[in-house]
């Protein structure tokens, strides 16, 4: 079983390499290191780092050198962040010590939730019933946008090997996703966020046209229930248990029944295309952080696509770590690669014994990896309670 945590490379650069190493290897007793190679904007609490104690990352950057050649002609273009040119290739450090550190090493790579991108390229994101951009949510049916991706991870593991790639945010993105300053006054259910989330962009429509759906009678029946939310004034949920559902939810409603199911191809296409394009030495991973259909993720399709998946249990209690992701094997099946992802935050995790008694729910559950979130953004102190979970998964 591989036991990993997800890394910033600021947090590598700060504390050094070396460091690093005796933390996640020595005291932490982890195997492996998920370093962030595409990320986007945020601003962190810096416990660990000499330096500093907040830190905003540049938004929608690169933490690798990019083959040039690799991107001429393209339309969307990968701007690679400030500390790599100034501080140093910390994917490249990681990698090139792999056999001295014996930690192996995967490149944490966020596809689509793009800001900066999503600004230059207005055309290339999603969009909601009423045409409104969102600008943090590149679309995974754009041409243009499925080619980045593409070149993304081709560049990524031709150029540098790592043991894996773990692809974050290759699909739709939700309504409410952390931009900067979001105000809703409404109140927005789960469903009204999906129904603000549901792309009807031209390349959607194009794509579903293709496939004999009919976008725009999806796209009549999303606008009226927008303005009906509109105007309510309290939140009214139109169906119970929304998230749980599926696309079922909308059994009622042929039209955007058909659609929403059909969000799923070009998911899961992109997702065959990124593992296609990538160098064979390196396996890709879906990261799936408990949204599933709601961005259009089909755990099942997606694990027979790429090398496997990574169903993250953040802020679930041990019987609904144990539940989900014995639901995730039986979706993926047993000849599948299946990880798992856990916080290691207060006051989810109030001590080692709660991280520890999840770790070995996963384990029951038939995980061959569990990755731990996050270096830089936690205590030194809980490295230990992370080498008692990892101690208790290996038992």
């Amino acid at each position: 079983m591989r036991l990993a945590m997800w890394t910033y490379p600021w947090d590598v650069l700060d504390v050094g390499i070396d460091a690093v190493v005796a933390d996640l290897r020595d005291r932490a007793g982890l195997d492996g290191i998920n370093l962030a190679t595409s990320y986007h904007a945020g601003r962190f609490f810096q416990p660990r780092s000499p330096l500093r104690k907040s830190w905003f990352p540049e938004d929608g950057t690169i933490y690798f050198r990019p083959d040039a050649a690799r991107w001429e002609g393209a339309a969307i273009l990968p701007q690679v962040a400030a500390i790599v040119t100034e501080r140093g290739d910390v994917l490249r450090d990681l990698i090139d010590a792999r056999d001295r550190t014996g930690l192996s090493v995967a490149g944490w790579t966020v596809c689509l939730h793009n800001t900066r991108l999503g600004m230059r390229h207005p055309g290339a994101c999603t969009r909601n019933a009423f045409g409104d951009p969102n600008y943090y949510s590149l679309c995974p049916s754009h041409p243009d946008v499925r080619t980045f991706a593409i070149n993304l991870v081709a560049d990524l593991t031709h150029g540098y090997r790592p043991d894996a790639v773990q692809l974050e945010s290759p699909g739709f993105m939700g309504f409410a996703h952390e931009f900067h300053h979001e105000k809703d006054g409404v109140g927005l259910t789960a469903e009204d966020d999906f129904l603000m989330a549901l792309c009807f962009c031209d390349a959607c429509l194009a794509r579903a046209a293709k496939a004999g759906v009919d976008g725009d009678a999806a796209r009549r029946t999303v606008r009226t229930w927008i303005a009906e939310t509109s105007e309510r004034a309290v939140p009214a949920p139109r169906w119970t248990d929304f998230s749980a559902r599926g696309p079922d939810v909308f059994a009622a409603h042929p039209e955007v029944h058909t659609y929403v199911s059909w969000r799923f191809e070009p998911v899961t296409s992109l997702a065959a295309d990124m593992r296609q394009a990538a160098h064979p030495a390196s396996r890709v991973h879906v990261l799936d952080i408990g949204n599933g259909w709601l961005c259009g993720s089909d755990l099942a399709a997606l694990a027979r696509v790429t090398d496997g998946v990574v169903m993250c249990a953040y802020d679930r209690n041990p019987e609904a770590v144990a539940a989900d992701l014995a639901a995730a094997r039986a979706a993926v099946g047993a000849d599948r690669f299946l990880g798992t992802g856990m916080r290691v935050f207060y006051p989810e995790m109030r001590g080692p014994e709660d991280l520890a008694v999840r770790a070995l729910a996963a384990v029951a559950a038939g995980v061959e990896e569990i990755n731990f979130y996050n270096y830089g953004l936690i205590p030194a102190a809980r490295l230990d309670w992370v080498r008692a979970a990892g101690a208790a998964a290996l038992a």
